[in-house]
């Protein structure tokens, strides 16, 4: 048996219905044990002093791609970076690695290849193509935490879309278990590239993904929603406020709809992305101010569940883009919006990005655990492990200060490729230590000025293979 540690701190935060306030947490073999009310630092194993301490951030949509695209990321940087930025549990997505993770298989596949070290907890969505149905019970009861769907081109090959009557064959599957389906919900329109535009212009490319596009496929998650009630539905990556209608009135049915935003749509304008800066491309776009201002409305009033990276990174080349080594290939346009690959990087910076830009439009820091913490932990089937501190919960914290000024450095960055429309942004909120189940991955105090970043990091990787029951709860 593991020996008592304990964590104190004059400023801590232990959930979205808490103060801050002094609290003394111990743990022993990684799980809270107790909760004492006072700032308690004579003999803590660790003492936050007037820092903040909440629970560990939980994100819910990273593409890691491993195995098979680890030039694009992998899970040794993924959840370096993820560490880095007070995220203790990611959940990856199940495309982009080779294979996609659409059977039992390869679900085992990816498990055995993240042995390479995880510094966070990681568990994985399945993926629901054409012709898998059968695969999909067998990979829940395996701990696929659910699964994800594209209802147009997801722009790698071996994952090809789905259409209403192949979602019927999985949603009738999936029933059996009540396991979740995810949508990428963007549908064809007839919407087109208008050639005679200038592709490096990035209203070109955003003309070509109109709000009508995700409006039509929610529409149409709605209906397959109401149809299979028992089945949780959820849509991904929320960009057009078009669509806020149709879900609010969804919600209000009292369907099991849930739905996600990035911190991408909420941090950026349409108006602010520079010619042929193709690091801000992803899918759905990234739209305008109006549209922002909407997002916002939706997720301070709960229309919008929760907050996520869906950190989406690829290689310079695949983007267009000459930075970081890349190498434009013979006969492509440097800076083509319209051609590069559609994704965006930033697992681990979330929080100072969504606090920053909250902060001034009313968002508390209770808020910011919701956020990011505890809905993210119940979409994820977590929250009787993760999202907040209680006893009997993992031991998995963040320590940061929400006032000291940060500005990122695309080189300190830890994710594989560093190209991120994030790079030079000014934010509030420094990340100074990660704690994953009571053993630290992430000090930054044990970096001196100018040393190596990576002394940052625990020598061994902290994190595990998620693989425990989904849990479900309506609080």
């Amino acid at each position: 048996m593991n020996q008592e540690t304990s964590f104190t701190g004059e400023c801590v935060l232990l959930g979205s219905t808490s103060t801050v306030g002094p609290a003394t947490i111990y743990v022993r073999d990684g799980k809270v044990v107790r909760i004492v009310n006072e700032y308690l630092p004579q003999g803590a194993t660790f003492d936050a002093g007037p820092r903040l301490l909440m629970a560990g951030v939980v994100d819910s949509h990273v593409h890691i791609n491993q195995p098979g695209r680890t030039q694009w990321e992998g899970v040794v940087t993924a959840s370096r970076a993820a560490a880095s930025g007070g995220v203790t549990t990611i959940i990856d997505m199940p495309l982009n690695c080779i294979p996609s993770t659409v059977t039992v298989d390869a679900y085992e596949q990816k498990r055995e290849s993240f042995a390479d070290g995880m510094w966070v907890d990681v568990g994985t969505w399945g993926g629901v193509v054409p012709g898998n149905a059968d695969s999909l019970v067998p990979m829940l009861a395996e701990g696929a935490r659910g699964f994800k769907c594209f209802l147009c081109d997801s722009g790698v090959d071996e994952f090809p879309p789905v259409d209403e009557a192949q979602l019927r064959e999985a949603m009738t599957e999936l029933k059996r278990a009540s396991g979740m389906l995810m949508f990428h919900a963007e549908m064809e329109t007839g919407a087109t590239v208008n050639k005679a535009d200038d592709p490096t212009d990035y209203t070109t490319f955003l003309n070509s993904r109109p709000p009508a596009m995700e409006v039509k496929a929610i529409d149409l998650v709605v209906k397959m929603c109401r149809e299979f009630a028992t089945v949780p539905c959820h849509i991904v990556h929320l960009s057009a406020a078009d669509a806020l209608p149709a879900i609010r009135a969804a919600k209000a049915e009292g369907l099991p709809l849930t739905v996600e935003t990035c911190f991408h749509y909420l941090t950026i304008s349409a108006e602010e992305v520079p010619t042929s800066s193709t690091e801000y491309k992803c899918c759905p776009p990234i739209r305008g101010q109006s549209n922002r201002d909407l997002l916002w409305e939706a997720v301070l009033d709960g229309t919008i569940d929760f907050v996520v990276s869906d950190h989406s990174p690829c290689t310079p080349d695949l983007k267009l883009h000459p930075c970081c080594g890349g190498k434009i290939a013979h006969g492509a346009t440097e800076g083509d919006f319209v051609s590069a690959w559609g994704g965006i990087a930033s697992v681990g910076i979330g929080l100072p990005l969504l606090w920053t830009e909250g902060r001034r439009r009313g968002l508390s820091l209770q808020d910011v655990t919701r956020l990011i913490c505890e809905r993210t932990a119940k979409h994820a089937g977590l929250s009787d492990r993760k999202g907040r501190i209680a006893v009997g919960l993992d031991a998995d914290f963040v320590v940061w200060d929400p006032e000291e000024d940060n500005c990122i450095d695309a080189e300190k960055l830890h994710f594989r490729n560093k190209l991120t429309p994030y790079h030079e942004r000014s934010c509030k909120g420094l990340v100074y230590q990660t704690i994953v189940r009571g053993s630290t991955a992430y000090d930054l105090s044990l970096v001196g000025e100018g040393s190596d970043l990576e002394k940052a990091f625990s020598y061994q990787p902290c994190g595990q293979w998620i693989d425990s029951p989904i849990y479900r709860s309506d609080n």
